[in-house]
């Protein structure tokens, strides 16, 4: 018996940062057959912020194809569960749909090191979840 993938939605205001490293992290640390995740905004960015594509590109993961979409109800319907990161009341509340914050600092127009800080710090989380689903 295969089962299909959980869908794992990780949302921010402008999809241009903290959402888009953490559904990259993700994809990149999960074991595909169980979960895969997406990431969207409420106010959708035009592009993924540039200091938060170096510091990925730093690690080996390329987000330079990328773009930013829009949250919706339909989106986050199809989730298992939704982890929101700043956008508060603003993200959507779906019956059924898992969900957890993690307030986590905003990279946009950070120093590098200080982006790097951020990114390493959804690296934990993504991988804290992970483990706690039993999804390596």
């Amino acid at each position: 018996m295969t089962t299909t993938p959980k869908l794992i939605l990780f949302a921010c205001i402008h999809n241009a940062g903290r959402s888009q490293m953490a559904a990259a992290w993700f994809n990149a640390l999960v074991n595909p057959s169980q979960a895969h995740a997406i990431s969207a905004g409420t106010e959708p960015g035009s592009r993924v912020h540039p200091e938060v594509r170096e510091v990925m590109h730093q690690v080996g993961i390329d987000l330079s194809e990328s773009t930013p979409q829009k949250l919706t109800h339909a989106l986050a319907a199809d989730a298992y569960m939704l982890i929101t990161m700043g956008c508060g009341e603003a993200c959507p509340t779906v019956p059924g749909v898992r969900r957890d914050d993690w307030p986590l600092e905003d990279p946009k127009g950070k120093p590098l090191e200080r982006v790097r800080a951020i990114r390493d710090e959804v690296k934990a989380r993504v991988e804290a979840l992970i483990a706690a689903e039993a999804w390596s």
